[in-house]
């Protein structure tokens, strides 16, 4: 029996849009971040990458975090406010953490 592929949610849809605002704010390719990422021990590939700021591949947590260390911000910034406490400080530079801010509040 063929399963039906579970639908994107808000967290997930708002996780999606996050990683992309963030990416071109930093500069960054989809090719670039993901060779970050494959670099950093996940492998993915553009196409993976795409499909998942699309929303049309889910983010799973390993992808998640590691999309966002690729991106220099805690996860938590990838995710809708009030979803997580806030993040450590000593895990991010304030540099970075405004520049996700900004990109995400436009």
């Amino acid at each position: 029996m063929a399963t039906r592929p579970l639908e994107i949610g808000p967290a997930g849809l708002h996780a999606a849009r996050a990683i992309e605002h963030i990416r071109l704010a930093l500069g960054l390719t989809q090719h670039q971040l993901a060779a970050h990422c494959t670099a950093m021990g996940r492998p993915m590939t553009n196409t993976a990458l795409s499909r998942t700021e699309r929303a049309h591949r889910r983010c799973d947590i390993d992808d998640l975090v590691v999309i966002a260390a690729a991106l220099g911000v805690p996860p938590t910034a990838l995710l809708p406010l009030g979803a997580c406490t806030d993040a450590h400080p000593r895990h991010v530079g304030a540099d970075a953490r405004g520049r996700a801010q900004e990109a995400l509040l436009g």
